[in-house]
């Protein structure tokens, strides 16, 4: 379901929200493997979980939030987190909200206190990337009424309850 007329198809939701500009999915493809292919892919999904939660982005915290259960954690400690993440993984996700919430309140100190959990720069600027690119794709989803897949609506309960935030999942 979008709110734009788009040509019915079998694709996720996500992508037939792009119908009208496949060029733009296309690109958004291309900057999103280029995010992922030097971030640890574990902190670049908690950086993405936290910034769409920030965006009440069913979509994305679903989506993103299955991988991490699937590939990390587990379908019952997802929808808790950051509580009981190591203090590393906190901050990440903390600094990933304040790149959604206000980019230009970030100080020295943000910086420095993800230095001191042992992430070097460019650990620091995957973070940024990850958080950053979600507000687009997020946003650009959310403004053109795309829900999230059925698909989801099978998870288990609790986990859909607590990650749709927003729009709710495609019936």
């Amino acid at each position: 379901m979008t709110f734009i007329d788009v040509p019915e198809g079998d694709g996720p939701n996500h992508e037939r929200a792009f119908a009208l500009r496949p060029h733009v999915y296309a690109a958004w493809q291309q900057l999103n493997g280029a995010i992922k292919q030097t971030a640890d892919l574990r902190r670049y999904e908690l950086a993405t979980l936290a910034a769409a939660r920030r965006l009440r982005s069913s979509y994305c915290c679903l989506a993103h939030g299955k991988v991490l259960a699937e590939q990390f954690y587990d379908f019952e400690s997802v929808p808790g987190f950051p509580e009981g993440l190591d203090e590393a993984d906190r901050a990440i996700m903390a600094f990933a909200e304040k790149v959604v919430d206000d980019a230009c309140a970030i100080t020295q100190d943000d910086v420095d206190a993800l230095r001191r959990h042992g992430l070097s720069d460019a650990e620091i600027t995957d973070v940024v990337l990850a958080a950053s690119a979600r507000c687009f794709f997020s946003k650009t989803l959310d403004a053109l009424g795309a829900q999230a897949d059925s698909s989801f609506a099978e998870l288990e309960p609790a986990f859909v309850e607590a990650l749709t935030l927003g729009r709710p999942i495609a019936r």
